[in-house]
């Protein structure tokens, strides 16, 4: 038990925020790729952007400590990333009024 507490007793490196930023960004990435359903796809874009957000903490805290620059780029980001999801989730519920479906490969059916 020993070893534990001397092992989280130390402040957390930047590489763990690295690692947790990577796992979600890749998270996101794979979701964006393989997801057939638009919302499921704007989830995806989300935790790409949360990713970003998190590196923009991370270097903001161990590069420069005394400042808030990177906090305010977070906090700039998750207003244009609620913009987005707002306008994202308006234009597919349009879609779903019109076909019934927010498929992917639906959209080839507005054409018509």
């Amino acid at each position: 038990m020993e070893f534990l507490t001397s092992f989280f007793s130390g402040p957390v490196p930047v590489e763990a925020y690295l690692a947790v930023s990577l796992i979600m960004f890749f998270a996101g990435v794979y979701g964006f790729l393989t997801r057939k359903s638009m919302l499921m796809i704007l989830v995806s874009i989300e935790l790409m952007l949360n990713a970003a957000d998190i590196n923009f903490v991370a270097f903001n805290r161990y590069l420069y400590p005394g400042q808030f620059e990177g906090f305010y780029f977070t906090l700039f980001t998750i207003a244009i990333a609620a913009c987005e999801t707002a306008v994202a989730i308006a234009i597919i519920i349009n879609i779903y009024r019109n076909l019934t479906s927010v498929e992917v490969g639906n959209i080839d059916q507005m054409k018509e």
